[in-house]
């Protein structure tokens, strides 16, 4: 799907729900998604502030609250910041690989890590709240060929 077609099927969804999907939130939502990989809050402010030059932290904030609990966005614990979900019409297992070196988020769908993970959490009596898995390392633009040695 394009972004219009994203922006469309984002808009049906809340109208769905019965959300208000606000003039600011429709832009913060297009802009994590034309920016294609994580972004922090504060560099999306300074994207919003082109088009809302009175917009200030609160304002991406709340937008990112509202895409969060919707379903098109996700946060990456470890680097602070976000990244477009476009499979928003539906919840999914997450598990996201980021590039320590080009900053590069893959996010992946995988059940049968979803679910060894919760069995795991749940054979230790534990309920879990919020799950977010994550992998740093190097994708295969910034990996070292294979049979290369590695800097020590």
């Amino acid at each position: 799907m394009n972004q219009d077609q994203l922006l469309q099927a984002a808009e049906r969804l809340c109208q769905q729900r019965g959300i208000r999907f606000t003039p600011t939130r429709r832009q913060v939502f297009r802009l994590l998604a034309a920016h294609g990989n994580a972004i922090s809050a504060y560099d999306l402010l300074a994207q919003l502030q082109k088009t809302e030059a009175n917009a200030k932290p609160p304002t991406v904030y709340r937008a990112l609250d509202f895409l969060l609990e919707q379903g098109f966005a996700h946060k990456v614990e470890s680097l602070n910041a976000f990244i477009f979900c476009c499979h928003f019409g539906h919840a999914h297992p997450m598990q996201l690989l980021i590039c320590d070196r080009c900053g590069d988020v893959v996010e992946l769908h995988d059940d049968a890590i979803d679910h060894a993970f919760s069995e795991q959490a749940r054979q230790h009596g534990f309920i879990i709240t919020n799950k977010t898995i994550e992998a740093h390392g190097q994708c295969v633009r910034c990996a070292p060929p294979v049979g290369s040695q590695h800097e020590g």
